[in-house]
């Protein structure tokens, strides 16, 4: 019977899937095909730790060297637990983890499903208000000694089928964007509608009010949760973010940055347009947006 795996399959059976970026590429089999290719040595994986290097090294017939400092230290396992009382419901989390072991709903409390979460820290840099702690749960155990094969090829696993659905939300995505371009005509239509004498100023200002109480309400949530992490602050517990992140992670930091500050400028003129005397028209939301929660490091 021919074996028809490549070099790139042999090593990525040898990683422990934990698709924590790590390495320097954006998950396990990137890495894998840049180990293969030679663009990439094999002491860049921080979960797989010494006894994966030496896996590594044997099926390349290479001899065993350190793990590469810049990319890490082997460490006992982490899991990223959320702090339910601190959290907004921001999705951020379940957006950056690879393996989809977070669950919950936007302006809900979210939760981590122990058994899929694989430690990896991408939850970690999105949260805007430092709601997830990554203890250690593997006492004294680190790299392989503290992961199994069975637990590497679920993860596994999980992240193909994760990168499946969202290819699939990126084509449904396309197609609606196609199908709105090609419907062109039908806003036309609307716009001499509009010109015949429609009024559309009751809908306008019904959307207008709820996209205002969308936003006092998570201008309210964020102020919440900046007065909690100052309360932490105080108590000498600083902000829980890694330094290190891919440039996926790092983007959609920026873009929740952007988002927050596009919120408080339009919070900050909808309060002006209410009265010349803004400091008598102010609420609490306002109040959030204007001031917002700390910048976090990246």
């Amino acid at each position: 019977m021919t074996d028809n795996k490549t070099l790139a399959d042999r090593i990525e059976d040898l990683l422990p899937q934990t698709q924590c970026t790590k390495c320097g590429y954006p998950a396990c089999r990137p890495y894998a095909e840049a180990v293969a290719s030679g663009a990439a040595l094999y002491n860049q994986c921080p979960p797989g730790g010494a006894e994966g290097i030496a896996r590594l090294a044997a099926l390349l017939g290479k001899p065993a060297i350190p793990l590469n400092s810049a990319n890490g230290v082997e460490r006992p396992r982490p899991l990223a637990v959320i702090d339910e009382q601190v959290c907004i419901g921001c999705t951020l989390c379940m957006q950056a983890c690879p393996v989809d072991a977070i669950v919950g709903a936007p302006k809900q409390m979210h939760t981590v499903i122990a058994e899929r979460c694989t430690g990896c820290d991408l939850c970690v840099p999105p949260c805007p208000v430092d709601c997830i702690a990554l203890p250690p749960v593997t006492g004294a155990a680190t790299g392989w000694d503290a992961w199994s094969q069975s637990q590497a090829d679920a993860a596994r696993e999980r992240h193909n089928r994760r990168e499946a659905r969202l290819a699939r939300e990126r084509e449904a995505a396309e197609a609606r964007a196609a199908a709105r371009r090609a419907g062109g005509g039908a806003t036309a239509a609307v716009a001499q509608t509009v010109e015949a004498g429609a009024s559309v100023a009751p809908a306008a200002a019904a959307v207008e009010d709820a996209d205002a109480k969308k936003r006092a309400i998570i201008q309210a949530a964020l102020e919440r949760a900046r007065k909690k992490k100052e309360e932490l602050a105080a108590k000498g517990q600083g902000p829980l973010n890694t330094e290190q992140v891919s440039a996926d992670v790092q983007a959609q930091i920026d873009a929740a940055e952007a988002r927050r500050r596009r919120l408080a400028l339009a919070a900050g003129d909808a309060g002006a347009g209410q009265s010349g005397d803004t400091s008598a028209n102010t609420t609490p939301a306002d109040s959030a947006a204007k001031t917002g929660p700390s910048s976090k490091p990246h």
